[in-house]
């Protein structure tokens, strides 16, 4: 069997970690709502699990897995369309990260990256979840046999341990069971950059708030965020090489883009010679138009958390369909006795 023998499925997952902003929007919320549209059968999965190998507050966790999911929703989602689910309401994410566990060398493990940058000099002290997770992180994907997987360039190296994996289970048991799931990375702004400095990414750890626009934020404050965004005293230049030594310049064009569904070069045609005094307000208008429906739709679902949970009931129900007959088969080709059907 070769991977294109794989149904082609699409999974992705967000930590519920509160304050969703701009680039969780044009970074993944917005392009998981243009493909859900392509035929190819898409889950999208608030991942408290991973939340919780550092320490949560459990009403803020609870509070903020319910805001992604509006958050999902009111980007677009469907959730008829696609599978919203949230990660600990489906027991076989967990269970097949355990056998998943026994499959991953000790070696992979100890050259993630970002399990050294997040840990810190406290290595020692760092929960033991947050040295596995790449682990469950590969159980997220390959329970579904999931073929293709959007992710950012900070995730490239935990799809590679996926693909080990999967690899190294297939060769070990002697199956073509698990497919080599393969990185989805495209779009203008894959990665939004903070409004105050163009050379870090969008952040809701940033200590000041006007570096980012908040998915709860109204339409005065989005348009005060833009307006007083950083940028530089030359106007837009002809073209988009023009914006290499720009980083604040060229973040802003790549957000008009991706809101405007153009592509920068568009952007700086028809902007070239502009000053800021006049591109800002423009984005300023775009970013409204786009975002204020957004926030305004996850105000109205997070007035009504009963139908929130109720969209995650049925979306665990549509992936439990999934994954049990595929941990029952893995169960079974390790030579466990597993779950009956």
């Amino acid at each position: 069997m070769t991977d294109t023998a794989f149904k082609p499925r699409v999974f992705s997952g967000i930590q519920p970690s509160g304050d969703l902003h701009l680039g969780n929007y044009l970074g993944a919320l917005k392009r998981f709502a243009d493909a859900q549209n392509q035929g190819i059968q898409s889950i999208y999965c608030m991942v408290d699990l991973h939340a919780i190998t550092v320490w949560q507050d459990p009403e803020a966790l609870r509070h903020s897995t319910r805001e992604l999911c509006a958050g999902f929703i009111a980007s677009g989602i469907d959730p008829e369309k696609s599978i919203l689910i949230n990660q600990s309401q489906v027991p076989e994410h967990a269970q097949l990260a355990w056998i998943f566990n026994c499959v991953a060398r000790i070696g992979w493990m100890n050259r993630m990256t970002q399990f050294k940058d997040k840990a810190g000099k406290n290595a020692e002290k760092a929960s033991l979840g947050l040295y596995a997770y790449p682990s469950l992180m590969a159980a997220d994907i390959l329970v579904y046999h999931a073929t293709h997987v959007p992710v950012g360039e900070d995730q490239k190296q935990h799809l590679e341990l996926t693909r080990d994996i999967a690899t190294k289970f297939n060769h070990d048991y002697g199956v073509d069971f698990f497919p080599i799931t393969e990185p989805v990375i495209e779009g203008t702004a894959t990665r939004v950059m903070s409004l105050r400095d163009g050379s870090k990414k969008m952040s809701k750890s940033d200590p000041s708030d006007m570096s980012r626009i908040a998915l709860t934020d109204d339409a005065d404050t989005i348009a005060k965020k833009i307006r007083k965004a950083k940028t530089d005293p030359e106007p837009l230049p002809d073209s988009v090489e023009g914006l290499a030594d720009r980083p604040e310049a060229r973040n802003l064009v790549n957000i008009y883009a991706a809101l405007a569904d153009m592509t920068a070069e568009q952007v700086v045609a028809d902007y070239a010679g502009k000053q800021f005094g006049q591109f800002k307000p423009a984005l300023a208008d775009l970013a409204v138009a786009r975002m204020s429906p957004i926030t305004t739709e996850m105000a109205r679902l997070m007035a009504d958390p009963a139908e929130i949970d109720r969209i995650l009931t049925r979306g665990a129900t549509r992936a439990r369909e999934i994954t049990a007959p595929i941990l029952r088969k893995t169960y079974d080709i390790v030579g466990m006795v597993g779950p009956a059907a």
